[in-house]
């Protein structure tokens, strides 16, 4: 905010960064005439394709839409069981039960807060068919671990990636460990195109039924089909979905991709000073970033604290607004799903099966993290969550 004072101010959960290059190719899509799937689209897609090292990038709608089709090109349906991590956000299970598949939700792991490969493991079944990890905040599972169960169990992993956009795992960048994992481009992500997500895959066939799906059946583009080169006529091969990306956002994607590698650059130093502020906090703790695996990269999408409740006399939600007050955002993600009435009701979920979730919930807070953001405000927030726990502690 220029030369503002920190706490004049708000300073907000995330937010995304734009600058001229995207103004421009924004007007330049208008004056094309063509908005929806198209030319940008295309080029947005080949740019991840490459950037990821991998085969087939399908620019999608939304991330949610992006693990539907994941699902049910993977050929997941009713009868089968599909497991995944509870602290996460609606569409992750909601795509699951659109295929007529069963969620089965598992605790998290309390210092990663990434799912629990134990109970992983506990809860396969003759009826699982697949596994949807989520990267949480950005930093990646063990993908080794999660590769030799489903090996082991014949299972097919979907990658929920939202927050891992940039993320690596051995050196290879998150993307290219599964068959089919999914992104989100979602304005609070690590880069956006207003709103979007894809699939990517090193499979052939997988990526040409998603292609297929994405747009209503058709066997082609609606682009190819009316352009100089085309042909108008199309078959209908598939029951499909209006799932896919237009040219508009991915206008904004083409230049947001070029930037991603240096908004995460900006995002660790902001890690690196919220770490360093809170080390000698004994209120708080700060999240394990998994160190010891060689070739890693935390794609830092989010910066989770859990507050010590036990030894302050106020919540966590009243922590929360007294930073509101102070012009600081949170906010919680995510309410675990064995919480939400929906989930817990539909599925006979019991808190019981979930201890590290509910102990991670009831002391979790997101705290200001974006690639616009500056180590002064940083000081600031850090200082403020200092003074709030401080001033309230028992």
């Amino acid at each position: 905010m220029g030369s503002a004072k920190p706490g004049s101010y708000f300073v907000p959960v995330a937010t995304a960064v734009f600058s001229k290059a995207e103004e421009n190719e924004i007007l330049e899509t208008l004056r094309s005439g063509w908005i929806t799937i198209g030319p940008r689209t295309k080029i947005f897609e080949e740019n991840l394709q490459k950037y990821l090292g991998v085969k087939h990038a399908i620019a999608m709608s939304s991330c949610s839409a992006a693990l539907h089709l994941s699902l049910i090109a993977a050929g997941v349906g009713r009868g089968d069981e599909v497991i995944t991590t509870t602290l996460t956000f609606a569409a992750t299970v909601n795509a699951i039960i659109h295929t007529g598949a069963t969620p089965v939700l598992v605790d998290i792991e309390r210092d990663t807060l990434n799912i629990s490969l134990e109970e992983v493991q506990r809860k396969i079944t003759k009826k699982t068919k697949a596994i949807i990890p989520v990267h949480y905040g950005g930093l990646p599972i063990d993908m080794d671990r999660l590769s030799k169960i489903a090996k082991k169990h014949k299972l097919i992993v979907i990658e929920d990636a939202a927050h891992a956009i940039g993320a690596k795992y051995k050196g290879k960048h998150i993307g290219s460990h599964s068959p089919l994992v999914c992104f989100s481009f979602h304005p609070v992500k690590n880069m956006t195109t207003g709103d979007g997500g894809a699939i990517v895959t090193n499979d052939h066939k997988l990526a040409e039924k998603v292609n297929v799906l994405r747009v209503n059946g058709m066997s082609k583009d609606a682009w190819k089909r009316t352009s100089k080169e085309g042909n108008w006529d199309y078959s209908v091969v598939a029951p499909g979905y209006k799932y896919h990306m237009n040219d508009l956002a991915a206008a904004l994607g083409i230049h947001q991709l070029k930037k991603l590698n240096n908004f995460i650059v900006t995002r660790r130093k902001i890690v690196d000073f919220y770490d360093r502020a809170f080390s000698k906090n004994e209120l708080i703790e700060t999240r394990k970033n998994r160190a010891g695996i060689k070739g890693l990269k935390h794609a830092y999408n989010l910066y989770p604290i859990l507050i010590d409740v036990d030894r302050i006399a106020i919540t966590r939600n009243e922590v929360m607004e007294h930073l509101k007050k102070r012009n600081i955002g949170t906010v919680v993600y995510y309410r675990p799903l064995h919480t939400q009435p929906y989930y817990k009701r539909a599925h006979g979920l019991d808190k019981k099966n979930f201890p590290n979730a509910e102990y991670v919930f009831k002391r979790l807070i997101c705290l200001p993290l974006y690639a616009g953001m500056t180590l002064r405000d940083a000081a600031y927030v850090s200082r403020e969550v200092g003074k709030v726990l401080g001033d309230h502690r028992r």
